[in-house]
This record gives C-alpha cells, structure tokens and sequence, in this order.
C-alpha cells in the first residue's frame, strides 16, 4: 500500500515538473517572439485608438485628400520587406528616404502623421509607435471614405532604417507585368482575391499624368475606353508632364470621394488609368474576382479587409526589437 501511495507521489511530482517546464518554455518563447494583438496599449495608453481616431476625423475634415495619402502610406511601408515606418524617415547624409524614390512619386502629407504623433506624445509620452499610427491611420482613412472598419493588431515597433536599396524589389510598378504583380503579393501571404481587392484602392484618390501619359501620347492605347480619352487628354494635354504641376486624373469620375466597388465596373469597362488596373481586369486569373467585386459590394469590403490585416501584419517589429520613435521623421538618437 505504501508502495502505491509512493509510485502515485513521485507521478503527480513529475507531472508537475513536466508542466513547469512547459509554461516556462512558453513563457520563455512569449518573451523573445512577442506577437501584435488586440488592444496592445490597453494598460500603457488606453486611448490611444481613440485619439488617432479622432486625429483623423479633424485632419480629413479640413483636407479631405488626406485619406488617400493614409491609405496609400500602409502599402507603401508595409510592403516593403515590414511595417515599421521606414517610409517616414527623411534622408540622412547616409541613406535616402523612401518618399524620395521614383516609386513613392506623389506621396504627400507626412506632416499630418506628424501631428498624430504629437497629439499622442501629449496623451502618452514615448508609448506609440509610429508603425501603429501609420497602420491606424490608414485604417481610419477607409472608414471616412466610406469603407469597412478593420479590427487590428498593433504593438509594432519602429525602424532604424530606410529601405530605399530594396524598395523596388518589393514594390511592383504599375506598368509590370500582372505575374510580377501576383508574385510580390504572394510574397506577402496575400493571394489572388485579396490583390484584387487590395487594388480597389484604387477607387479613391487621382493619378498624376506623369504615371498614365504613356498610354496617351505618342498614340492612344487602342485598349482605353475611346469615351473616356477626351476627359484624359483634357487633363494630361502634355505628353512630357512637369512632375510638379497639378497634372492629374480622378481614380474614378464616378464616386470619387468614396471608397466603393465602382472601380471595378470602371476597369472593366476599360477605364482603368494605369496598365496594372487593364490587367487587373483581363487576365484570367484576376478578372472573375473583378466581375465578383464589380457585383457585390460586400465581397469586395470582407476580401479587401482580409487583405489589408495581411498587409498590416507584414514581418513587424516587435518586444525588444527596433524603437519607439519620438518623431516619425527621424531616428531616435542612440544614448551611450
């Protein structure tokens, strides 16, 4: 009897030694590979979300295009190899900034990230990335337009660096072919509908002449819409653009203003500005999910939001690993 008391002892013991060593490892693995999650500054910065929120909603009250510049910002920073706002750091004597490449041309309003961050820093001094704001910001930018409000992660954490060595092999161009196209965003876990969909961006905003002149001039593109060329030359009337002027072509004539599935019935309709919105509708392997956006509204926002939490969570910073920056523009200078 004392036999089995002491063989069920030494079991129990052992059990809880193997459970020790399994909440220690978890532990230990939570520590060196944090992850983002939901509501990340609940307890160091509880409004955070709220203040960037309402950040927004003023800035796009008195400068409505804002929220294109947000919106573009998220892929612009987050394809390019992370999200941690390496896209917002200025040029130094050793490296140039990421707004300074050909493929950032036309990118503006950074200032207004700015003073997010300044808002913030008033809230909760040093607690918010500039990562988190970008990504945020970008999110508040779709509801304002229109679009669906995207529950997501933060707790990222903020570069040293630009990447501007690297932005084009991560960033397609918009006249590349749609296989290169698909295979960046492959790269980034997003697949084929969640492309398409990502595009739809494409429904807000304007693209200067300087991107869409090559199907203008010498000739038409025989592929555009012959409707829709008089109002594009009306616009690009020069087939050399001074790339300072404000020389441009709504996404979309239609809405404009708002975030909505009209894009698709525009490319498909062969109005798309750029080369990658015609492939976007005529490659077999894009366009049934173009004709299924074009149809249903819901489709595109359930596609477009999945993608855009991918795109959101791109290899970010995050415990111990980069900064939190105290302006979004520059590095924070090392301490010895």
């Amino acid at each position: 009897m004392a036999s089995s008391s002491s063989s069920r002892a030494l079991l129990f013991f052992f059990a809880l030694l193997s459970l020790s060593a399994v909440s220690c490892f978890a532990a230990e693995r939570n520590e060196e590979d944090p992850v983002l999650v939901m509501d990340f500054y609940r307890d160091t910065c509880p409004q955070a979300e709220e203040v960037i929120r309402e950040q927004v909603k003023l800035l796009y009250k008195r400068h409505k295009n804002t929220a294109f510049s947000w919106l573009r910002n998220i892929f612009h920073d987050c394809a390019v190899q992370s999200c941690d706002a390496s896209l917002l750091l200025d040029s130094t004597r050793r490296s140039l900034s990421e707004k300074e490449m050909d493929r950032s041309f036309g990118m503006r309003n950074f200032r207004y990230i700015e003073e997010i961050k300044e808002a913030l820093e008033r809230e909760c001094p040093g607690v918010v990335s500039c990562s988190d704001i970008l990504v945020l910001s970008a999110r508040e930018g779709v509801v304002r337009l229109g679009g669906p409000f995207i529950p997501l992660k933060t707790g990222r954490r903020d570069g040293r660096r630009s990447r501007a060595e690297i932005l084009e092999q991560y960033l397609p161009d918009h006249n590349e072919s749609m296989s290169v196209v698909l295979e960046k965003f492959a790269d980034m876990g997003i697949d084929t509908p969640g492309l398409v969909a990502l595009l739809g961006a494409h429904s807000v905003g304007r693209t200067h002449c300087v991107k869409l002149v090559h199907r203008l001039y010498p000739e038409v593109d025989p592929q555009l819409n012959p409707d829709h060329v008089p109002h594009m030359l009306k616009k690009c009337p020069d087939a050399i653009p001074d790339p300072k002027a404000v020389q441009y072509v709504r996404n979309d004539r239609g809405t404009p203003m708002i975030f909505d599935n009209n894009y698709y019935r525009n490319i498909l309709d062969n109005k798309g500005l750029m080369m990658v919105d015609h492939q976007l509708a005529t490659d077999k392997r894009t366009k049934p999910y173009v004709k299924k956006m074009a149809k249903s509204q819901d489709y595109f926002f359930k596609e477009f939001s999945r993608a855009f939490t991918i795109l959101s969570e791109n290899n970010p910073l995050t415990g111990n690993k980069g900064e939190i920056r105290q302006q979004c523009n520059v590095a924070n200078k090392i301490r010895d």
